[in-house]
C-alpha cells in the first residue's frame, strides 16, 4: 500500500477473520425471538425443568445460556427457551431469558445473613400451613411468613390442619385484625375448600415439618409422588424435600410444595415494606420521623401510626397485630 493510501481505507478492507485477541468484543446479545415461553417448574444442580407455556405437560430440561451469567433462575420463573424444547429424553434446551418478576418469596439463613434466597418467584399467594396440634402451631413463625408475603408481594392464606385433633378458635382470633384469608382441614376430611382457593393460581405451601403439608400436596395433586420424581429426574437421585418443585393441580394452576424450613431469617426486610401492605395505615407511617420502626413507645415514642387509633382510623387491635409483625421482623420476640 502506498503511502497516504490509508485515507481511502473503508469498513471493506477489514479482515474478515482478525488474529485471536483482536476480534472485538460485542455487548449485544440475540434476542431470541423465537424463544418458547416457559415456566421453572424444578431446579436441581445446575439444570432447570421446564414447563411449555402453550403444552404444560411438555416437560423440558434447560441449562442456563451463558449469556445470562449468573443470573438467579428459581421456580416459578417464567423464562424464553431455544434449542431442543421437544422434551424428549437427553435432550437439553439453554434458557435464554428471565421475565421480570411479579412477586418474590425470599428468605435470608437468619436475621444475621446479608444474602437473600428467592425461595419462589411469581406465586400469587402463598399457603402458610399450621398444625393445629401436633406439632403445636408457632405463632412467631406464622407471623415471619405473613411479613415475607406481604414484603414480596404475595396475597397470604393461612391454611390450619388437624383441626380433628385442636379447635381453631384461639388461632382465627390472633389473626382476625388483620383480615387474612384461614381455611381449616382435618386429615380424614378432602381439603374442598383449599382446593377452591388454588385454582388458576400459582400457589406456595410453605410450613414446618410434620405440619401435613405433605398430606395436603397429596390430597390436591394426587400423582404428585410421581411428578415430583418426573421434575427431579435430572438430579441423580437427590431427596425431593430439599428442593421447591411446581405441580400441577388438577382444576388448574400450580402449587409450589417447598421444602421444610425451620427458620426464616428476615434481615433483607424493612419496616416500611411491612407497612406499605396496609393501604389504610401506610400514608400515616410517611409522617413518621426517620428510621422509625413503627413499634410505638418505648422504642419509636414519636411513631405516627398511634394517632390513628386515637381518631379512629384503625383499631387498636389491628395497630397491635400489626406491631407484632414488625417485632417479629426485629427478633423481639420468639418465632421458633
Amino acid at each position: 500500500m502506498a503511502r497516504g493510501d490509508w485515507r481511502r481505507l473503508d469498513e471493506s478492507d477489514v479482515r474478515v477473520r482478525p488474529g485471536k485477541g483482536t476480534r472485538p468484543r460485542s455487548k449485544r446479545r440475540p434476542e431470541h425471538a423465537d424463544a418458547v415461553p416457559a415456566m421453572v417448574v424444578g431446579v436441581d444442580r445446575g439444570r432447570w425443568t421446564c414447563a411449555v407455556e402453550d403444552d404444560p405437560g411438555r416437560l423440558v430440561t434447560a441449562m442456563r445460556a451463558r449469556e445470562l451469567g449468573r443470573t438467579p433462575v428459581v421456580v416459578g420463573d417464567q423464562v424464553g427457551l431455544v434449542g431442543d424444547t421437544s422434551g424428549q429424553p437427553d435432550t437439553l434446551a439453554r434458557i435464554v431469558r428471565v421475565t421480570e418478576r411479579r412477586s418474590v418469596l425470599r428468605r435470608t439463613a437468619d436475621d444475621t445473613d446479608p444474602f437473600e434466597r428467592v425461595v419462589v418467584a411469581n406465586a400469587e399467594q402463598l399457603v402458610i400451613v399450621t398444625a393445629l396440634a401436633d406439632p403445636p402451631p408457632r405463632r412467631g413463625f406464622i407471623d415471619r411468613c405473613l411479613v415475607a408475603a406481604y414484603a414480596g408481594g404475595l396475597e397470604p392464606l393461612l391454611c390450619l390442619t388437624k383441626s380433628d385433633l385442636a379447635p381453631p378458635d384461639e388461632l382465627l382470633a390472633a389473626y382476625s385484625e388483620l383480615d387474612v384469608p384461614v381455611v381449616v382441614t382435618r386429615s380424614d376430611v378432602d381439603p374442598a375448600e383449599l382446593r377452591e382457593r388454588l385454582v388458576d393460581r400459582l400457589s406456595a405451601l410453605i410450613g414446618h415439618s410434620g405440619v401435613g403439608k405433605s398430606t395436603l400436596v397429596n390430597k390436591l395433586v394426587p400423582d404428585a409422588n410421581r411428578a415430583v420424581g418426573v421434575v427431579s429426574g435430572v438430579g441423580k437421585g437427590r431427596h425431593t424435600s430439599t428442593q421447591a418443585v411446581a405441580l400441577p393441580l388438577p382444576e388448574g394452576g400450580w402449587a409450589v410444595d417447598t421444602p421444610g424450613i425451620r427458620s426464616f431469617g428476615l434481615a433483607h426486610i424493612t419496616p416500611d415494606d411491612i407497612v406499605a401492605a396496609f393501604p389504610d395505615m401506610k400514608a400515616m407511617a410517611e409522617e413518621c420521623p426517620s428510621g422509625c420502626g413503627h413499634l410505638g413507645a418505648p422504642d419509636d415514642p414519636d411513631c405516627m401510626l398511634d394517632e390513628l387509633v386515637t381518631t379512629g382510623e384503625a383499631s387498636p387491635g389491628r395497630l397491635a397485630s400489626l406491631r407484632r409483625l414488625l417485632a417479629s421482623r426485629a427478633k423481639l420476640d420468639e418465632y421458633d
